[in-house]
């Protein structure tokens, strides 16, 4: 008995990924590829002001303006997050990563 429930159960998984696959096969989807990899000039804006004020000489700055500028840095930071450039990762993500690239090779 249980053997004959195990093939209902191989059975049946097999047959559920079979049309998945002939559905995929049948579509004929037009793409378009876009290969810019331009970032918009905002961004560039915002990435060339961080490189400025790293090179900034700081060390010579009130207490005041070092704060300004940490705000404007974080501003930044989070301006650039929202645009979606970039790729962000937990490291939750990139243990599933890990573990997924172990159980596959």
């Amino acid at each position: 008995m249980k053997k004959l429930h195990f093939y209902l159960t191989m059975m049946v998984l097999s047959l559920s990924i079979f049309p998945s696959t002939i559905v995929a096969a049948e579509k004929n989807v037009n793409t378009v590829t876009v290969t810019s990899n331009e970032m918009p000039a905002e961004v560039k804006d915002m990435l060339n002001r961080l490189e400025e004020i790293k090179k900034m000489d700081k060390s010579k700055m009130s207490r005041a303006e070092k704060k300004e500028l940490r705000k404007e840095v974080k501003t930044i930071h989070a301006n650039l997050k929202a645009t979606g450039h970039g790729i962000y990762l937990s490291i939750g993500a990139i243990i599933i990563i890990i573990l997924l690239l172990i159980l596959l090779l």
